[in-house]
């Protein structure tokens, strides 16, 4: 297998991953996380709060780094399309989640412990999970497009 395929692969498979943990926390997190603020919120307090920048912070570099291998390898086939729409989307939902998504879930999960539900709190992370929930939409449809990528055969890349 030529190495081309096999970096186009391994960037399929980071980027699916953080589709598939982006889709996990709405799920699984952010619904318990915005119960009930600011009380529901000390999931990410404490000394035994759960850490998910730490896979955030691993996994957004080593993809980006995969993808623009993958594009210089695959520049001159019928891949390139496939990679760059992609690629472009992705760079757009990176720079509008450290613009927007990330000080506003840090503000939010900072909030001071209180049994008492804060309705406002709630609101706000209600917008926020909406929002995001946009941002995925977005990364679900980037990743169809980069999969997509995978049914250009080498034979019809040699006629590009």
């Amino acid at each position: 297998m030529k190495s081309k395929n096999i970096f186009y692969i391994l960037t399929c498979i980071f980027f699916c991953l953080i589709i598939g943990a982006g889709v996990y926390e709405h799920f699984a997190v952010w619904p318990v996380a915005f119960s009930e603020p600011p009380k529901s919120l000390t999931m990410f307090q404490g000394d035994y709060a759960i850490q998910p920048a730490a896979f955030w912070k691993l996994i957004h570099p080593l993809t980006l780094i995969l993808f623009i291998i993958t594009l210089a390898l695959n520049w001159r086939t019928g891949r390139r399309k496939s990679i760059l729409i992609s690629l472009s989307i992705y760079f757009i939902i990176l720079a509008v989640t450290f613009i927007y998504f990330v000080p506003q879930l840090m503000q939010l999960i900072g909030t001071h412990y209180s049994e008492t539900v804060d309705t406002s709190l709630q609101n706000s992370g209600d917008l926020w999970i909406t929002l995001s929930l946009v941002r995925m939409v977005f990364g679900v449809v980037s990743a169809f497009v980069l999969l997509s990528g995978l049914t250009i055969t080498d034979k019809q890349n040699e006629n590009i």
